[in-house]
Parts: structure tokens; sequence; C-alpha cells
């Protein structure tokens, strides 16, 4: 499963596949294959052309790519904010999910943050309500802070909300 991965900096041209991997890990029918969908809680987009491009272009920033035999299967946002790295837009293709791809991925980022920029923590938000997801990253050494921060509701380019308690909690390791 985790063999033959290439891992390389999004560009420019990688945005329309980039959009379409996100959109298929977490909305609609199609992410319902894997087990990492928000369909039931959110309807609408996950991202957008331009927020993905924003992700590419930002100082600090890069939109690590996962691509096996010439395919993207996974990317994961990075971005270097002193001491700590914040990790986001983690999507792994539905019909690859829970076959380890996600550890590989996750171990990668964390090793390129400590290594290149120094970091010595990582940081990343996760809808609170998503107690499955919650668990698989506190398996790999997360741990909730109970730092809460509201959902955008009102801003359909994070998505269409199904219900009313949605909030973001942020989750930290140390990368020691």
């Amino acid at each position: 499963m985790t063999a033959g991965l290439t891992f390389r900096d999004a560009v420019d041209t990688d945005v329309d596949t980039l959009v379409a991997l996100i959109e298929s890990a977490y909305r609609g029918d199609s992410s319902r294959t894997g087990w990492t969908t928000e369909a039931d809680i959110l309807e609408g987009q996950r991202t957008d052309p331009e927020g993905v491009l924003e992700v590419i272009k930002a100082p600090d920033s890069r939109l690590l790519t996962v691509e096996r035999d010439g395919e993207v299967v996974a990317c994961c946002q990075l971005e270097h904010r002193g001491s700590h790295a914040y990790f986001g837009m983690f999507a792994v293709s539905p019909k690859l999910q829970g076959g380890g791809l996600g550890k590989v991925i996750i171990a990668e980022a964390e090793r390129r943050v400590r290594e290149e920029w120094g970091a010595t923590e990582m940081q990343m938000t996760v809808i609170s309500v998503r107690d499955d997801l919650i668990a698989w990253y506190e398996r790999r050494g997360y741990r909730r802070t109970g730092r809460m921060t509201p959902f955008p509701y009102g801003d359909e380019r994070f998505g269409v909300p199904q219900r009313d308690d949605l909030r973001f909690e942020l989750l930290v390791k140390p990368l020691v």
C-alpha cells in the first residue's frame, strides 16, 4: 500500500487535481468509500481552486503532494509558524483509506517540519464532533487541548453545516 510513494511540493498545475482529491475525501457520495467523510455534517464544498492555490503560494507554507505511479493519491498542508508547524488540508484518496497510507504521510510530514524548519510541535484543528478522526490522531500521538475556535457558519467556502454544534478543536503533538 505504501510502496513507491513520491513526495513533492504542489505546483500551480496541480490545483484542479488536488481540489478533486480533497473533495472526494470529505464530501458527497464518493467520500463515503473512505472513513474520513464529513458528508453527514457538512454539505457543499470542502475547498476551492482559490483556497488550494493560496496554500501553494503562501510564504512559509507548502502543500505536500503524494504520488504513486504518477497519480496523486494524497496531500497535506504544512505551514511554518515559528517554533511549531500547522498540519491541515489532509486528504487521502477514499479508495486507499484504511491501509496505512495516512500513517506514513503524517510521519513524513512530521519529519519534514522537524528537520527543515526545526519545529518542535505540530498543531492542527479538527471539527470537534469528529470522534473517529480525533481518535486516529490520538493514536498517532496528538492530544486534545480543549481549545476551541468557532466554525465559520455562513461562509460556504468551508461547506454548508448540517448541524449547529460545529467548532474546531486544537490538537497538538510534540516533535522531539
